[in-house]
């Protein structure tokens, strides 16, 4: 008795787990089109992911990168450092190129900068009115009018991440941005969520958020393969297995107070 009450709860579980996923990929697209100034007739959506360092793109943002590509938005990346950390940032450079061109980027929408006031380490403290005003001049020389970047607890937990999304969200709060540019950070979640795999997915399908990024087996396969040539093989849950951080309007979330009276910009 014991024995099928096990079956029949693994069943419905796995049968609920489809339902989400199936779900999700008829949803996301009109998930996205809903939000102010994003998928309007004749407007295509250009987003831009902004990350600290080579790796980044896979290790945290390869869902929501594939989930957006599949829905027709162009995708690019802007990496504010090389990674040099161990002074292998040539390597670690083409590793970024490679990565990026195996979740479908293009390597014309790469750009990775190389400042001697952004070195790639935890203890260095970048400036935030620095890589905001090199986040700003990327802004307007493309016509962006989506952000991704991490939130404020870094993901990680890397102080250079918790920069960057101080300094967009300094952006944001200062007017800085296009009228029509709306900004998105990952959720920073505990390492159990992290590591359960899909048996995390119903509770970051119920909990709420603008996006949630799931993909398949395909995608899966797609986010371990270009993981593979960054050198790194961990995986989890929240970064390239099934489900990408649930992705927050950011500035709806945490930035609305900066910005009272532009009630069109704080609603997502």
């Amino acid at each position: 008795m014991f024995l099928w009450l096990v079956v029949i709860v693994v069943v419905a579980y796995v049968v609920c787990l489809k339902c989400i996923y199936y779900r999700h990929r008829r949803s996301l697209k009109h998930g996205i089109s809903a939000l102010p100034s994003l998928g309007r007739h004749g407007v295509e959506i250009e987003c831009l992911v902004v990350t600290a360092h080579p790796d980044d793109e896979c290790m945290f943002f390869g869902p929501a990168i594939i989930r957006l590509i599949e829905c027709n938005v162009s995708v690019h990346v802007l990496c504010l450092s090389e990674g040099n950390y161990y002074n292998e940032g040539a390597q670690r450079k083409q590793e970024l190129f490679n990565s990026c061109a195996k979740l479908g980027i293009p390597s014309s929408r790469i750009a990775i900068l190389d400042h001697k006031k952004l070195p790639d380490d935890p203890k260095a403290e970048w400036k935030v009115s620095l890589v905001a005003s090199i986040i700003a001049k990327h802004l307007r020389a493309g016509a962006f009018n989506m952000v991704l970047t991490f939130d404020g607890r870094g993901v990680s937990g890397h102080s250079n991440h918790v920069t960057i999304y101080k300094a967009v969200r300094h952006l944001a709060s200062t007017d800085q941005l296009p009228n029509d540019c709306r900004l998105f950070s990952l959720v920073t979640v505990g390492l159990l969520r992290k590591y359960v795999s899909f048996f995390e997915l119903p509770l970051s399908w119920l909990l709420p958020s603008s996006l949630c990024c799931i993909v398949g087996a395909k995608g899966y396969r797609q986010c371990k393969v270009s993981l593979e040539h960054t050198g790194c093989h961990a995986l989890s849950s929240h970064s390239t297995c099934l489900v990408s951080v649930s992705v927050h309007h950011l500035l709806a979330l945490h930035v609305c107070q900066h910005i009272p009276d532009d009630s069109t910009r704080t609603k997502g």
